[in-house]
């Protein structure tokens, strides 16, 4: 395994660490909202979240760089602040990554939410408690595993990203180039020896991933 390799293996676990962390702030109050909402507008929202699932990875990918770029408004608010253009960076990747794993985050929760019901909620304010002692010391704990399992499939799916980050990244060593390019990368190489060690981790990785999914559920269920 060459040192771009290593720099990639720890950009892949550096992009999905922020990104996880990122879609835990941004998931929870949509998942909140999405569970009790009466609203005519619950119908879109969710499907505006979960689009993501359906549009291939290039569509998106593309629809972004064209809004996060020069001439979109994205990337032209950007450059107001001084921050420049994100496409092709590191945070490029970040938006990118939080966009197209959305449902998986807003999923789990919204559904551990729904499960819970709204009795819980109603015993706390009996008992005076305000809404942010409700969520934080009723809800939160009681849709834990809901959160366990976002924070595993959100990981999991940014480390196995590739259409969206191609996109949008490009294939910059130390910079954009994640483990999903580097491998592509050795197999249009025909460097079939790094291909196999970088592929065979991402293999068990995902074994990894569906096995403690697998021991939750049963968990859960017993």
């Amino acid at each position: 395994m060459t040192s771009e390799d290593l720099l990639a293996v720890w950009l892949t676990l550096k992009l999905a660490s922020i990104t996880t962390a990122i879609l835990l702030l941004i998931a929870t109050p949509i998942a909140w909202w999405l569970a009790h909402t009466r609203s005519i507008w619950k119908g879109p929202v969710a499907a505006v979240v979960n689009l993501p699932l359906v549009l291939p990875p290039t569509v998106l990918g593309f629809y972004l760089l064209l809004l996060m770029g020069p001439d979109g408004p994205v990337g032209q608010f950007t450059q107001f602040l001084g921050l420049g253009r994100l496409p092709f960076t590191f945070w490029g990747l970040v938006v990118g990554s939080v966009v197209f794993s959305l449902p998986f985050s807003v999923q789990p929760i919204l559904n551990a939410f729904e499960a819970m019901g709204a009795r819980p909620m109603e015993v706390a304010a009996t008992l005076r408690a305000g809404f942010r002692d409700r969520f934080f010391s009723v809800a939160i704990p009681l849709a834990w595993p809901g959160f366990f399992t976002a924070i595993v499939l959100t990981f999991a799916h940014t480390v196995g990203e590739f259409g969206v980050v191609l996109m949008l990244g490009g294939n910059i060593p130390g910079e954009t180039q994640v483990v999903s390019v580097a491998i592509y990368n050795h197999v249009e190489a025909m460097d079939y020896g790094p291909a196999h060690l970088l592929a065979g981790g991402m293999v068990g990785f995902s074994f990894l991933v569906l096995l403690t999914l697998n021991v939750l559920g049963r968990r859960r269920a017993s």
